[in-house]
């Protein structure tokens, strides 16, 4: 949030895939379980909504790819997940939130932008925007 960096950890779950009619877009279920740090930013910290507060966050969504196996851009993603979580903060002021994510996963690593933001239904709405590194495990 407005350049001050901090800690953040998420798990997350991708279900079985399914394709979206014959688009050539595929569509799974998608949950995620994540903590974000507080961070001490001097300016707001005699405000309502400080920067101190660490966040816990639960979200679902789905998460679209498109193309066949062969194809390059196959390992390419977007999702959109509506969430719930603990506290409220500057950057994450009200009850709920929503998370979108791009990405690139390829087995078992995957990369992404995250950004989470109320979408200016109250304020403050900094939101908060983070790269992710992950790796995957195959629960099956």
């Amino acid at each position: 949030m407005d350049s001050h960096a901090t800690n953040t950890v998420f798990a997350e779950g991708v279900f079985a895939e399914h394709p979206l009619g014959d688009t050539g877009l595929h569509w799974a279920p998608d949950v995620s379980l994540g903590w974000i740090d507080g961070r001490d930013i001097g300016r707001y910290r005699d405000t309502r909504y400080g920067t101190r507060d660490a966040i816990w966050l639960a979200a679902g969504g789905v998460r679209l790819s498109a193309g066949g196996p062969g194809d390059w851009y196959r390992h390419f993603f977007y999702s959109f997940q509506v969430a719930l979580h603990s506290g409220r903060t500057q950057a994450l002021s009200s009850a709920y939130e929503f998370v979108n994510s791009v990405g690139w996963q390829w087995r078992h690593f995957s990369v992404q932008i995250r950004h989470i933001s109320n979408g200016k239904l109250h304020q403050p709405n900094r939101g908060e925007t983070m790269a992710l590194v992950g790796l995957g495990f195959d629960l099956n």
